[in-house]
């Protein structure tokens, strides 16, 4: 949620935010007009209100007749301030409802446009040329196979499309590419966090997901629980309601749990192997910090990534997402894009955002004010992917082998027991 404040302050930079996102811009205009009737309501409601407190002093001192006309006149007073209350409730909920629909407004710099109008930030590493190497790349799935790692058959056989099971070296795989993740995020400063995959509409909404339209979010509709589709939104719900301590520095948790996608309207695309499924683990890192640090955490976010994109040794390039590919939350968002060999292509492995206070302020997370100790102000939140089971399509592909089999990077091998190759069956 933003700071209705601001917007009303400065429309204009919002109306901006707004066609960069390719949104609704007339949205803010909305919002301006909501928050106008809520005040007048408002101010009505606790006029009449000390209208009506005024009128009981004065019956308590009345007599007679007097005291008859007075306690008519409260009844009839205090029938308006009933319908004021009732008005200046819904004018509340009005105004709640539009600013829960616009997004966070979005940082300087951030380029304008849709899904390709991403900036491109630097490329790191040179895609192999395996036409020079003498052998035609396989593609992941084809590898997995014969690795006896990956099992799409047996995965939609037990579970429908898009699931799989990772078995053998797969499986060691991503326990290896997780655990090395999380010792990276520990050795950070990151608290290792084990998250729960269920959450109640509440956290989803407050963490920016609309719980109502998103066709990406599995729900369960009898216990009225959402799975979750990262671990950043258990994590941006665990201090829902709190006054944080920030003097010390930001507050780091890094959590893994399995997520969940229902991939809607992603038919036909990416239905080959495990790029696009619909369950997968990840390790996230999600930060609490104070609003004027949240720039400088983003950086370290995007550092930590590119540390772990070294270490298994893939060349990469980051991008600066487009405004209107942000999503709700993230008033900016920095993507890190493996080389995929056979898709001839950049395809994302990494993504974090800095979502500046807009979920603290939906989900009421505040931190003490400098000063006498009694104000307080909404936090800033940020996340960012350190690993996911994506990352294997990459490290197969880009370090195979003409047999098939594939060489393990340095940095995994001590998560593998010290296996150099993964051997093909």
């Amino acid at each position: 949620m933003i700071d209705v404040n601001e917007l009303r302050e400065n429309p204009e930079k919002f109306r901006a935010s707004q066609r960069a996102r390719q949104a609704d811009e007339s949205l803010v205009d909305a919002i301006i007009a909501a928050d106008a009737a809520r005040r007048d309501s408002r101010t009505r409601f606790e006029g009449l209100r000390a209208e009506q407190n005024a009128f009981g002093k004065r019956v308590a001192k009345a007599k007679g007749e007097e005291k008859q006309a007075l306690l008519a006149e409260v009844k009839e007073l205090a029938g308006a301030v009933k319908a004021a209350g009732a008005e200046a409730d819904a004018a509340q909920a009005e105004s709640d409802a539009l600013l829960r629909r616009i997004p966070n407004l979005i940082q300087d710099g951030v380029p304008a446009g849709g899904e390709d109008d991403f900036e491109v930030l630097k490329t790191v590493g040179t895609p192999r040329d395996f036409e020079a190497e003498g052998f035609t790349p396989r593609d992941h799935l084809e590898i997995g196979e014969l690795l006896g790692a990956i099992d799409m058959e047996r995965g939609a056989k037990v579970s429908g499309s898009r699931f799989y099971f990772l078995r053998g070296v797969g499986a060691r795989l991503e326990l290896a590419l997780l655990n090395m993740a999380m010792d990276q995020a520990v050795q950070a400063g990151f608290v290792p966090m084990i998250t729960p995959t269920l959450v109640r509409p509440e956290t989803m909404q407050g963490t920016g997901f609309d719980v109502a339209h998103d066709a990406e979010i599995y729900r369960l509709a009898e216990d009225d629980l959402y799975l979750v589709g990262t671990s950043e939104v258990p994590l941006a719900g665990y201090h829902a309601d709190e006054i944080l301590d920030l003097n010390g520095g930001p507050v780091r948790y890094a959590g893994w749990s399995s997520c969940y996608r229902r991939e809607a309207g992603s038919h036909g695309k990416d239905t080959r192997g495990i790029i696009r499924v619909h369950q997968f683990n990840k390790v996230e890192m999600f930060i609490y910090t104070k609003p004027e640090d949240a720039a400088a955490e983003h950086q370290r976010l995007l550092a930590w990534e590119e540390e772990m994109l070294a270490k298994v040794e893939l060349p990469y390039r980051v991008i600066d997402t487009a405004a209107g590919d942000l999503g709700m939350s993230a008033a900016r968002k920095f993507d890190c894009e493996a080389w995929v060999p056979t898709q001839n292509a950049y395809r994302e492995l990494t993504s974090t955002s800095n979502c500046t206070t807009f979920q603290a302020r939906r989900l009421n997370i505040r931190e003490r004010q400098d000063g006498d100790g009694k104000g307080t102000r909404a936090v800033a939140t940020l996340n960012g992917t350190l690993a996911t089971t994506r990352w294997i399509v990459a490290i197969l592909e880009h370090h195979q082998n003409p047999d098939g089999s594939v060489t393990v990077p340095a940095a995994l091998r001590p998560y593998l027991g010290g296996l150099e190759v993964l051997p093909v069956l």
